[in-house]
């Protein structure tokens, strides 16, 4: 009598790969969204901190060159000396491509960028 052998090839069915991909493709769905706001926020609390900086560093000018409210600020030449600088020797600019301004002693400095994003890159 002659057997037959059923042979399986070991390997995965259609249905099976479609389910994973499903599956990669709502996790994906899921991580996105949240990877780029996460980015955002971090890119605003930086933002956030360099005008902190550059604010501190007006008020130190201001001190030590006898400035007053409402005095003008050659920014940012007047202000590099007292700020840590980037690797390029300048002041740090805005994560998101913005740009800072301060113009006068006890004006609150500002990015371009300001309202218009989503968080702002305002001090608070």
């Amino acid at each position: 009598m002659k057997q037959t052998k059923n042979i399986r090839k070991a390997g995965f069915t259609l249905v099976e790969i479609m389910i994973v991909v499903a599956i990669i493709g709502l996790l994906a769905a899921i991580a996105i969204p949240n990877f780029v706001k996460a980015r955002a926020t971090s890119q605003a609390n930086a933002c956030i901190n360099n005008l902190r900086q550059i604010d501190a560093a007006a008020n130190q000018f201001a001190l030590e060159n006898k400035k007053k409210t409402g005095d003008a600020i050659s920014y940012p030449s007047d202000l590099t000396p007292y700020i840590k600088l980037n690797a390029a020797s300048s002041i740090p600019g805005c994560p998101a491509g913005g740009d800072y301004s301060d113009a006068t002693v006890g004006a609150t400095p500002a990015c371009s960028l300001g309202s218009t994003v989503t968080p702002p890159h305002l001090l608070p």
